[in-house]
């Protein structure tokens, strides 16, 4: 639920922006399928950490394209923020609610709520292909977003060692545990 929401908000927005390559290619959907990337679920299996299959897009259509891009990769975590309060919403539903299946949903809500939490925050690092590089990068001048972008792809590669390494584990960690605990407070408030 977690990632395919993301990446399906890219690729609505994008659409809603002008640029129908993802719409075109079966990815505007909530469905899972079309947005696994064997390797990138196989490494969540095996080391807790991978990627979904990112959703093409051809910022040529765009009436501003910087901007456009910006927005389009800002769409993913505010997806992930906005679902994150639903879940906690409804956890508040079912709150005094008794029984193993009321307090498995209870638990399946909170967690859908932390992953997305998370998710959100750490695509929002601005290290590409990270939906935060593109947002930063779209207050950069021409010359140097052009060249930023040709060297996109080995982002990927500096992104991976770096989460190996654990660099910013602590920080990210604290940062997600911090917005989850003020999504909590805010929505719990009067009845914990």
């Amino acid at each position: 639920l977690v990632l395919p929401l993301h990446e399906c908000a890219h690729a609505w927005v994008a659409y809603r922006m002008g640029d129908s390559t993802a719409k075109n290619r079966g990815r505007l959907t909530l469905n899972p399928l079309p947005s696994i990337d064997p390797i990138g679920a196989l490494c969540i299996l095996l080391f807790g950490f991978g990627w979904a299959k990112p959703v093409p897009v051809d910022m040529r259509y765009f009436k501003k394209p910087k901007q456009g891009m910006a927005l389009t990769a800002l769409a993913g975590p505010v997806s992930n923020f906005v679902l994150a309060l639903l879940a906690l919403l409804c956890a508040r539903l079912v709150y005094h609610q008794y029984g193993a299946l009321w307090v498995f949903i209870f638990d399946l809500l909170l967690t859908t709520a932390y992953l997305s939490v998370g998710l959100g925050l750490f695509n929002l690092i601005p290290i590409s292909p990270l939906d935060g590089s593109k947002v930063l990068f779209a207050f950069l001048p021409d010359s140097a977003y052009e060249k930023l972008m040709r060297y996109e792809k080995y982002g990927m590669i500096a992104l991976l060692i770096l989460v190996w390494l654990g660099v910013g584990d602590n920080v990210l960690s604290t940062a997600i545990y911090n917005v989850y605990a003020a999504m909590i407070n805010f929505v719990f408030r009067g009845i914990v």
